[in-house]
C-alpha cells in the first residue's frame, strides 16, 4: 500500500529527472511493484505522456520503452520470431494477463528484483540500458549497480543471429518463481542468467563452449559446472541446496531447447 501526496505526468524526461531526485519522488510505472510495500510518495511521476510505451524494430536491434507493457512484450511478433517463442514463455508466468496488462518493462527493471523474469531474460541476451543521466550501459553491468536517481528509459536487445531459451520453476502457478534461467549461444559462446537464487539475477562466469552437437554427457556436464559457480540462498519457498538442484536441471533443459532451435533454423 502506498500514499501519494501531489502528481506531476510530465512532459519531457528532464523534467521527470529534476522531480526524480527528491527521495520522497517516485517514477510510478504502472504502479503494481509499489504495492509490495508500505511507502509514502511525495510526487508521484507520471511518463505516459513521453511515449515511452512502444517496441520498435530496427535492422539491428529491438528498442523497448520503459512504458511498455509486460503483455506487450509478450505477445509481440516480431520479439516472439526473432526469439522462437521466449518472449513469451518469460512473461507467461507473472501473475496473469491484467497484471501484465499494466506492469511496465521499466518498473519490472528498475528495482533489479531478485524474483524478475525479464531481468534473467534480458541479461542472458546481448541487451544495453539507456538511462537519462548515464547514458546507455550493458545489462550486465546495470544488473550490478546501487540504485540511485536516475531514470530507466529504454532497453535494446541486439539481434546478434544468436539462439535463447528461457526455463523458470514455481511453486503454484502465478506465484513468484522458485527459480529462473536464461541461455543464449551466438557465434559459439554461451551465456547463461540465473535468477530468484533468491537475489537479483546473475551471470554464470568461465562457462566452456560446447560442442556444436553435444553429447547427454557432455550436456549435463555443462549445466553442472555452471550450477557450480553460483550462490545460492534459501527463503519460504525454497532452501539453497534445493536450489541448486533445480539450476542444474533448468539450465540442462534450455541448453537442449538452444540447440533444439538451432537445428530447426538450419532445416
Amino acid at each position: 500500500m502506498y500514499t501519494i501526496r501531489s502528481y506531476e505526468k510530465v512532459k519531457t524526461l528532464e523534467e521527470a529527472y529534476e522531480l526524480n531526485q527528491k527521495k520522497t519522488s517516485t517514477i510510478i510505472g504502472g504502479g503494481l511493484w509499489l504495492r509490495l510495500g508500505n511507502r509514502a510518495i511525495g510526487t508521484a511521476i507520471d511518463l505516459s505522456e513521453l511515449g515511452l510505451d512502444q517496441i520498435e524494430e530496427t535492422e539491428d536491434a529491438f528498442i523497448i520503452g520503459c512504458m511498455t507493457s509486460l503483455r506487450t512484450i509478450e505477445c509481440h511478433e516480431g520479439l516472439n520470431r526473432y526469439f522462437h517463442g521466449m518472449m513469451g514463455e518469460v512473461m507467461k508466468g507473472i501473475v496473469g494477463t491484467q497484471f501484465r496488462n499494466t506492469a511496465t518493462i521499466g518498473g519490472s527493471l528498475y528495482q533489479r528484483f531478485g524474483f524478475s523474469d525479464p531481468l534473467t531474460a534480458f541479461l542472458a541476451l546481448d541487451t544495453t540500458v539507456e538511462l537519462y543521466h548515464a547514458g546507455e550501459i550493458p545489462m550486465a553491468r546495470f544488473v550490478t549497480m546501487d540504485y540511485d536517481r536516475d531514470i530507466l528509459v529504454r532497453i535494446r536487445v541486439k539481434k546478434n543471429g544468436g539462439q535463447a531459451a528461457y526455463q523458470s520453476f514455481r511453486n503454484t502457478k502465478t506465484d513468484f518463481p522458485v527459480l529462473t534461467t536464461a541461455v543464449s549461444r551466438a557465434d559459439g559462446r554461451w551465456q547463461i542468467a540465473v535468477g530468484a537464487r533468491p537475489g537479483r539475477a546473475a551471470l554464470v562466469e568461465g562457462t566452456e563452449a560446447l560442442a556444436a552437437e553435444p553429447s547427454e554427457e557432455e550436456i549435463r556436464a555443462f549445466a553442472a559446472k555452471a550450477s557450480e559457480t553460483l550462490v545460492f540462498g534459501s527463503n519460504m519457498r525454497a532452501g539453497k541446496a534445493y536450489r541448486k538442484v533445480l539450476a542444474e536441471v533448468l539450465i540442462e533443459r534450455a541448453v537442449r531447447d538452444v540447440l533444439h532451435t538451432a537445428i530447426s533454423s538450419e532445416r
